[in-house]
């Protein structure tokens, strides 16, 4: 999840003004099984000592109804679970950047150990070769070398055919956009375009997509005289936003057609943006209710099941919901604590029905 404070997200997510307030909705998330609903996933998250059985989570998601997950390292008990139907993200953890990327060796035996000692058997989709690297971060350096190869590594494996459906890509957040509003002028900033362009590249080559983790809460509490709750909410009663051809009536939208803009603009119009986070918290800050967090949640659900975005209106968004559980190590803001759609004891906080 970003660590962005308030007035760098007011800075780059800014947006026209519209009063008012969130609009009262049902607490109710009502998602049928059905091909539109399978573009929602979910992050599980482990940092918590009161978390359940990796196995019981894996059931969870099942008897949930949720065909996708996210997991932020290749956690062997989450692993070896039953993955009949769930369709998985793994992650490879930013402190592991540096040794896959210097060390081939190393980054074959991290695919055979982790990847294809359970694919195809585990349906592994994507590897998010990091999270949340920052151009100026240390370990941005590692990011590419390391994503060519984990990349080269599932190539040259026996199952090349099965394994190379696999994509290999990393998640990134906005702070690499220099220019987002209105969102047909994103641009990756000056700063970040070294780093980030050479990665858009690999995956363009590669068809891969780019993972972004997506915020609105945070748009919004470091702006909120500018940015509406109800752009934020997915409850706005019409356009916000209008850039040229196209109309914005929420703040999700226009973020990632911000990366879609930013994208355009270095020649790599036709990679997809994959939301590989985005919640909202229900306890711990400024406008962390539950009403607020079950609003965007069935919105957000809703929205992407049914709909594009203005500059992609016919392509399906697919968006990982953060996070699957309370996690009550985070932090340090306490609303890092309360993103969960579940607490630990594997109640639902709302309820909601995949």
């Amino acid at each position: 999840m970003s660590d962005l404070t308030n007035d760098s997200v007011a800075e780059y997510w800014g947006t026209k003004k519209l009063t008012g307030q969130a609009q009262n909705k049902p607490w109710h998330l009502d998602v049928p099984t059905r091909p539109g609903a399978q573009s929602v996933g979910v992050c599980y998250g482990r940092i918590g000592d009161n978390l359940p059985s990796e196995v019981e989570v894996v059931d969870l998601y099942r008897a949930s109804g949720i065909g996708k997950m996210r997991i932020y390292d290749p956690n062997e008990a989450t692993l070896r679970a039953p993955f009949a139907g769930i369709e998985l993200m793994v992650g490879v953890p930013n402190e592991d950047l540096q040794a896959l990327a210097t060390d081939t060796v190393a980054a074959t035996n991290w695919v055979q150990r982790n990847i294809l000692s359970y694919a195809p058997a585990v349906n592994i989709r994507y590897i998010s070769v990091g999270n949340e690297v920052k151009s100026t971060d240390p370990a941005a350096q590692f990011v590419l070398p390391a994503m060519i190869n984990i990349y080269n590594a599932l190539e040259s494996a026996n199952n090349a055919i099965e394994v190379l459906q696999i994509k290999v890509s990393t998640s990134v957040d906005g702070t690499l956009l220099g220019t987002s509003y209105p969102p047909s002028a994103g641009s990756f900033s000056d700063s970040a375009s070294s780093y980030i362009i050479p990665i858009i590249q690999f995956l363009a080559n590669k068809g891969a997509p780019l993972l972004a983790n997506i915020y609105p809460y945070f748009s919004y509490i470091g702006d909120p005289i500018n940015i509406d709750l109800r752009y934020a909410l997915f409850t706005s009663p019409g356009v916000v936003v209008q850039d040229g051809i196209f109309g914005y009536q929420n703040l999700f939208d226009a973020i990632l057609d911000a990366f879609y803009s930013a994208m355009e603009k270095v020649g790599a119009a036709n990679v997809e943006v994959i939301v590989s986070e985005t919640g909202w918290p229900s306890a711990g800050g400024t406008a962390a209710t539950t009403e607020n967090a079950i609003t965007y949640y069935q919105n957000l659900i809703n929205h992407v099941k049914n709909n594009g975005t203005p500059k992609r209106p016919g392509k399906l968004i697919q968006a990982y919901l953060f996070a699957m559980f309370d996690e009550n190590q985070k932090g340090p803001a306490e609303t890092e604590r309360h993103f969960g759609l579940f607490y630990p004891t594997k109640q639902p906080k709302y309820p909601i029905s995949f």
